[in-house]
């Protein structure tokens, strides 16, 4: 199925009552989003899945890792090529893989048409493509929120459809909405100095595989400041309270459908599997809190049960 990309509109500019403006652009294909008049993130399209990166504090601190979108911190690691900034994938979608993809796969998840930009926000349709079919059909939007100095939050909506047949998500660890953080934030790594943190009071690597409604790194950010990069989950969510798969080496993943190796069932691999039949829908909605400053200066339960009662 050949898909065809509408070019963005240049001219596209909403400027946002929070201090965010948003500006679509074509070469490369992208939404930029400025927080103040500087940059704070850039949508990008220039892979086999979208994503968004870098994420900067309200200081200007970069919170996402660099590599493979930049090659300047040569201490940087080079692992998961795939982990690009802040993105939504899965790794088992009728047994195509969209998460771990190597060139040369097929998988891919591409843009069908102009971003639609608003005031603080702006909405993508996307394709879930493999072996010549549409697996998935997705209408996803971000919108951006000021707090305050220190904080601000990008909301999330995916609306995914089963399009061409059934959609089956496999049980797999390997998803679903996640952010890989910068080096400092990490628990492990040549200049690491963070910790991990969730809801339920749980630290470091005890937070992998367990279910909380919001998971976060803490550390210094690349400005030896105190940082915090937190994902929410949403009470109307798919499974919710979420498994997540929160590695030292700085991945953030909430995973709905990775229960069997979460909950170590390692005989009832489908344990996760979740089926859509064409045509049916499924709506996820997650929240990014990104905070110069601790842990505690970031009150997470308050953003988050905030965050739980929007619609």
């Amino acid at each position: 199925m050949k898909l065809l990309l509408l070019p963005l509109l240049l001219a596209t500019t909403a400027l946002a009552d929070e201090g965010f403006s948003i500006k679509g652009s074509t070469e490369p294909m992208a939404v930029n989003i400025e927080l103040d008049g500087k940059p704070f993130t850039t949508f990008a399209t220039d892979s086999r899945v979208p994503y968004m990166a870098p994420l900067r504090s309200t200081s200007g601190a970069v919170l996402t890792r660099h590599w493979p979108m930049e090659d300047t911190f040569k201490e940087e690691e080079r692992d998961h090529p795939h982990h690009r900034g802040f993105w939504l994938s899965h790794g088992n979608v009728n047994g195509n893989d969209f998460w771990a993809w190597q060139f040369g796969q097929d998988p891919k998840i591409v843009l069908k048409s102009t971003p639609k930009i608003e005031k603080n926000s702006f909405s993508v349709d996307l394709a879930w493509t493999a072996g010549g079919k549409t697996h998935l059909t997705e209408q996803r939007s971000y919108a951006f929120k000021k707090i305050d100095d220190k904080t601000t939050m990008i909301n999330v909506v995916s609306k995914l459809t089963a399009a061409d047949d059934d959609a089956t998500f496999g049980d797999t660890k390997e998803g679903f909405f996640a952010i890989r953080v910068d080096r400092t934030l990490r628990l492990k790594g040549k200049v690491a100095k963070g910790h991990i943190a969730d809801s339920e009071g749980r630290t470091d690597d005890e937070a992998w595989g367990k279910r909380s409604k919001w998971v976060a790194f803490t550390g210094p950010d690349e400005k030896d400041e105190p940082a915090v990069v937190a994902v929410f989950d949403h009470p109307s969510n798919l499974r919710f309270p979420t498994w997540w798969h929160a590695r030292d080496y700085g991945l953030l993943a909430a995973n709905p459908f990775g229960i069997h190796e979460f909950e170590n069932k390692k005989d009832e691999k489908h344990l996760g599997d979740l089926v859509l039949k064409k045509g049916e829908s499924l709506t996820f909605r997650y929240g990014v809190i990104l905070h110069q400053g601790s842990l505690e200066s970031a009150k997470l339960a308050d953003r988050w049960t905030e965050f739980s009662k929007t619609p």
